[in-house]
């Protein structure tokens, strides 16, 4: 144990020499025993004092404190030599403050939960700046970058790359105008030379791809269609009315000299790589010697960086959080002599109990064994048959209802379907070049999407059908979901398939539900119709918390009682305790996106859909103890935040999935039982959010109207579900407003 304490305090002296060198401090270091000790003053839990800290590991901290960790205005040294002088929340950055490298690299601006988020400036080891916005060390926003060469970008980024609208000026005097796409030239756009020559028209990852003209300054030009292939090169030269005669001459020129010459030296510069992110600096922790808290208080343990100890408190039972109760999950913190009253902290957050895996896999003996056989075997036809590459422009006729293929497969095989071990059946394709397209339109590979439902691992049924009494199977990966259909639900998807064909062409980031294929099997005189669709939570990510949004309240409480609350539950509107808030750029395209998805689903006469989401809260700590081993409970990551470090990460990110952002809890006052959204409290979570629109098939049909006029007596026609599509959206539309707020 001496020669423990011994090591400890020379570590302590070695930190202060390197502190003294690098801060310029003005006292001598002593190594004396008694003076390396640093003298600690009893504080009660959660006060925040000005301390100096030469950490174990040789980091050095000066600055705020709390707990045990900084909180507020600090300095921190790390030993590589990273600096960050700032803002700090709970051993966070956050607020303004600089980080700077050994290289010389530094960023002056916003933080957030440790990373570069909000606006900010980064200035380059090598030279450079970038001025604009951030998110997660990304740029992200508006912002202009300059070059170390003296290149120039103006305009928008997303996830670290140009993309948007943008201008470019190279420092030879070329400049560009228009449209970009993963940091890349691509779209609309117009460049211009310092000879005064002119390139406007289409462009595709860097290059003119498309209708484009080239217009040189006696005022001649070339339309034409445009590639860098000469096969695919055609235009018509114009020359400018000072060359009609013996213009002839301009004719020799060779449109492939744009690419050639014109563009040679119209590179776009690379964005410098940081080998370390100010988020990837974790901070040593700080083990005082000394207890300022009273004896008999219990106080939840947090790393020094603000996490949540994953080895404290594991005790995470099913809890109802919306019960609108006040907050009355609070306890006190130590009180020191002569305080009038004690501060007060929030009980850290439950959740519900981890589920096993769902569903049942359907093995031989079940009861739809043969009817997972047929639909297999169906994909596969579907699926592999051979045909022309889809094209994105398709003919009327493709969305015809009567647009659909029957196939007959006997046991023993036929020439177009192989032998098989079920009984004989029919199998219906509806509009085949209609899913097909969009298959490729939503990126899906046909091998995977083959592999997927129909390889040898077998689908697993959901315990028990939905509310419309449709079966719900899930694929052995978790990429797609297949709901059996009623009649009625497959024409109006065929009715409106024509419009949810070009609304999900338009908007990239569309929440709504992506389907994949229309189907029939016909078995024993009896039609089973299925629609494929995609999973919104297939992810590694553990979903603690799902729910399913409406924006009314009539049967908008879960049922279940709370021990059988698990983390498979969806729970409803008025179970719905927090606010979901998204950083501004996100906040902006949700707030555009809900606008267009319910403008066209009330355009398409339908109501009763709801906003599914899925929560992964990244500090909470989770049981696996639920009566299962801990093989059978879903995987989840033990630290969310590599994913983010890596900008690569980045590409998993889109509206709505894998979104990084922060929930406020809030709480529902008793006099307001029906409260939607409850009162903030100022408590915040790092979380991980998924989330999209289903159930789009439901028509406003003679049925509802019946629903709406007989609920509408007995109720308030505000609070139940069934009303009329404008009516339907524009509540939607203003209740997510509401639980999605941007994040300050």
């Amino acid at each position: 144990m001496k020669a423990w304490e011994a090591t400890v305090r020379k570590t302590q002296a070695a930190a202060k020499k390197r502190a003294n060198t690098i801060f310029g401090t003005s006292y001598v270091v002593d190594t004396d025993e008694d003076a390396s000790d640093q003298e600690e003053e009893l504080h009660a839990p959660g006060e925040v004092f000005h301390a100096e800290r030469f950490l174990p590991n040789g980091d050095y901290y000066t600055g705020y404190w709390s707990d045990t960790f900084p909180h507020g205005q600090g300095k921190y040294w790390w030993t590589d030599g990273c600096m960050y002088v700032g803002e700090w929340f709970k051993g966070k950055k956050m607020g303004k403050g600089t980080f700077s490298w050994p290289s010389g690299a530094m960023y002056e601006g916003n933080f957030k939960s440790g990373f570069m988020d909000g606006d900010g400036i980064y200035t380059g080891a090598i030279g450079g700046t970038y001025k604009g916005s951030w998110v997660m060390n990304l740029k992200h926003g508006f912002g202009i970058k300059e070059y170390p060469n003296g290149d120039v970008y103006e305009g928008e980024w997303s996830r670290g790359s140009q993309e948007g609208h943008g201008k470019y000026n190279w420092k030879i005097g070329t400049a560009y105008v228009g449209e970009w796409k993963n940091g890349k030239i691509c779209g609309h756009g117009k460049m211009k030379w310092p000879n005064g020559n002119v390139y406007e028209g289409y462009w595709e990852e860097g290059l003119p791809k498309g209708n484009g003209t080239f217009r040189w300054e006696d005022g001649s030009s070339y339309v034409g269609n445009w590639s860098s292939d000469p096969e695919e090169q055609n235009g018509t030269y114009y020359p400018s009315a000072a060359h009609n005669e013996g213009g002839d001459d301009a004719l020799e020129w060779d449109p492939q000299q744009l690419f050639s010459e014109d563009l040679k030296e119209c590179k776009v510069c690379p964005t410098e790589k940081i080998p370390m992110w100010p988020s990837q600096k974790k901070l040593a922790v700080w083990r005082s010697t000394k207890g300022g808290a009273e004896p008999s208080v219990r106080h939840r343990r947090m790393s020094v960086d603000g996490r949540i100890d994953s080895g404290v408190d594991r005790d995470l039972g099913g809890i109802r959080l919306s019960d609108g109760a006040a907050p009355s999950a609070w306890i006190s913190g130590g009180m020191r002599d002569g305080e009038e009253s004690s501060a007060m902290y929030p009980v850290p957050i439950k959740l519900p109990k981890i589920a096993k895996r769902q569903g049942e896999t359907i093995s031989k003996g079940h009861r739809n064994y043969d009817l997972m056989l047929n639909l297999q075997l169906g994909i596969r036809h579907s699926v592999g048959r051979p045909g022309p590459p889809p094209s994105l422009d398709l003919k009327t006729s493709a969305f015809d209802p009567k647009e659909k293929f029957w196939t007959k497969f006997p046991p023993e095989g036929s020439k177009i379907t192989p032998p098989h071990n079920s009984c004989e059946f029919k199998w219906k394709d509806y509009c085949p070049k209609v899913f097909r397209t969009l298959r490729m339109l939503f990126k899906v590979d046909p091998a995977d999407y083959m592999l997927s439902i129909c390889g040898d691992d077998a689908l697993r049924e959901l315990s028990s059908p939905g509310k419309s009494g449709s079966f719900f199977y899930l694929t052995n990966d978790d990429r797609y979901m297949i709901k059996t259909m009623k009649k009625a639900e497959v024409k109006v998807l065929l009715r409106m398939l024509s419009a949810y064909y070009n609304h999900v062409r338009s908007f990239e980031n569309t929440l709504v539900t992506k389907y994949f294929g229309l189907h029939c099997v016909r078995l024993n005189g009896q039609k089973v119709r299925f629609i494929i669709m995609g999973n919104l939570f297939c992810t590694e990510y553990l979903i603690h918390k799902r729910y399913d949004l409406k924006g009314s309240t009539f049967g908008r409480l879960t049922d279940k009682p709370e021990s059988e609350i698990d983390s498979n539950t969806t729970l409803k509107d008025l179970d719905l305790n927090f606010i979901f808030r998204l950083q501004k750029t996100w906040y902006q395209e949700f707030r555009r996106q809900v606008d267009k998805d319910c403008e066209f689903l009330e355009q398409e006469r339908i109501m009763d859909y709801s906003l599914l989401v899925g929560i992964h809260f990244t500090e909470a700590s989770t049981s696996t103890d639920n009566g299962g081993s801990e093989s059978d409970s879903i995987p989840k990551l033990s630290n969310v935040e590599h994913m983010f470090l890596d900008p690569a990460g980045w590409g998993s990110i889109r509206l709505g999935i894998s979104m990084p952002a922060r929930v406020e809890r809030t709480v529902r006052s008793n006099e307001a039982e029906l409260q939607l959204i409850g009162e903030p409290t100022g408590e915040y979570y790092d979380v991980v959010l998924f989330f999209g629109i289903i159930d789009i098939l439901q028509d406003y049909d003679i049925t509802k109207k019946l629903e709406h006029a007989y609920k509408s007596i007995q109720y308030d026609p505000n609070s139940i579900s069934a009303v009329d599509p404008k009516q339907y959206a524009r509540r939607f539309r203003d209740y997510m407003l509401k639980a999605f707020a941007q994040d300050t």
